[in-house]
């Protein structure tokens, strides 16, 4: 968990400013949920590894003797949790709302969350995510609109060069049968796939082997995984879709497939569409039910964002099932990536003033610039007077004014800083 300094404060937000334009520009309407979720929903096997990184929230009332009757029973210990996500809480507030809501609901979420990981680079306790998801729509419409959306975010943030990475869970199933996996092993066969990136072929062959897997398949996988074209990450298209899986794929999932790219080409216009077909990309929760895909730059080596469809997921608070897809920008890791840009406001000003110059004359002189649409701090001169005027700079004020006592309003002469 982490201080913000002024001038990272109002980067972050300059960013946040960004995303939330383009996704309303898109017909997305904000929500707030709270920050704690009941234990049992965040506890009910939809949220993958994520659940074990969860925040409990002690249940009010227990003594000591109480807590140590319930040490072998979190559910008996807690009964709230820190949201470590935002798409089970979006699950929750559409089940509780839907009746306010129209039949297709696209929504946006902005806020943090909290995860009790191991403190290491890249990785916080609490952080921001910045989700976008469209619920009631079962057709590949739903999908293009936040790949579309999510491409003009990646636009205006002036990241050049980003790519999202496509795969539908079906897909996926339908490999790992072709190759012989059995039902019941293939949660576990996928788990290990997802590590390819990291391990390569070799590690993942051998770790299927050391779980047990069967043995013919994971031959089968081995001889596939060899072929010359297998790992490229292809262009998007039906015969690169076909070329990149084994034989038997069902025709609907690849027609899918290659509709979701022919009509992101047609919002995107001239030029290459930014999209490419992993076969091996996975997605670790396991909630998602068909099309998974993840945002990515050339110039770095992590993914900038990622989500899918998770169909099953409402119907577990509602009681019958309602299709829902969504996006998750990687708002740690995208703000550090783009450049710092000007202020918002037409001029950024400093009054440096003597000791003796009175407060109603320095509230009239802020107030003045104030109107005229500045932003404006006073400062005290200093000794340092080049240290203050770093400092103001570096806060992000763009000029400075110094103001001796009797002196006009329109008197003051506004200098550039830096």
């Amino acid at each position: 968990m982490r201080d913000f300094l002024p001038a990272d404060k109002a980067r972050r937000e300059r960013v946040l400013s960004i995303i939330r334009e383009r996704y309303r520009a898109h017909g997305f309407d904000e929500i707030e949920t709270p920050v704690v979720e009941d234990y049992e929903r965040l506890h009910a096997g939809i949220g993958g590894d994520n659940e074990k990184l969860a925040f409990n929230v002690l249940r009010r009332g227990l003594d000591a003797d109480g807590i140590r009757a319930a040490a072998d029973d979190p559910a008996a210990l807690a009964d709230l949790g820190l949201r470590y996500d935002l798409t089970v809480p979006l699950a929750r507030f559409y089940a509780t709302n839907r009746a306010q809501l129209p039949a297709v609901f696209r929504a946006i979420q902005i806020a943090p969350v909290w995860r009790a990981e191991r403190p290491q680079k890249g990785r916080y306790r609490q952080f921001v995510q910045c989700d976008i998801d469209i619920i009631g729509d079962a057709t590949p419409r739903a999908e293009v609109e936040l790949l579309v959306a999510s491409l003009d975010v990646l636009d205006a943030l002036g990241l050049q060069g980003g790519e999202i990475r496509i795969n539908d869970r079906r897909a996926l199933d339908a490999m790992l049968a072709a190759f012989g996996f059995a039902d019941d092993e293939r949660p576990g066969v996928l788990i290990t796939i997802d590590k390819l990136d990291k391990v390569g072929v070799t590690g993942v062959i051998a770790e299927l082997s050391e779980r047990g897997a069967t043995p013919d398949a994971v031959s089968a996988f081995e001889t596939f995984l060899t072929r010359p074209q297998t790992r490229d990450v292809v262009p998007y298209g039906e015969a690169q879709i076909r070329r990149a899986l084994p034989e038997g794929i069902d025709d609907e999932v690849v027609a899918h497939l290659v509709g979701i790219g022919d009509a992101v080409a047609a919002a995107r216009g001239a030029g290459e569409i930014p999209l490419r077909f992993d076969p091996f990309l996975v997605r670790g929760m396991g909630y998602y039910t068909d099309t998974i895909y993840e945002l990515a730059l050339p110039s770095v080596s992590y993914s900038l964002g990622g989500g899918g469809r998770y169909d099953g997921m409402i119907g577990r608070f509602l009681g019958q099932d309602v299709p829902a897809v969504g996006f998750s920008i990687g708002f740690e890791r995208i703000v550090d990536l783009v450049s710092a840009g000007e202020d918002a406001a037409a001029s950024a000003v400093v009054l440096i003033h003597d000791r003796d110059v009175p407060v109603a004359e320095l509230a009239a002189h802020k107030a003045a610039l104030v109107a005229r649409g500045s932003r404006v701090r006073l400062e005290q001169r200093t000794k340092n007077l080049k240290g203050l005027l770093e400092r103001s700079a570096a806060d992000g004020y763009t000029s400075f004014a110094t103001v001796a006592a009797g002196a006009a309003v329109d008197e003051l002469e506004l200098r550039p800083l830096g």
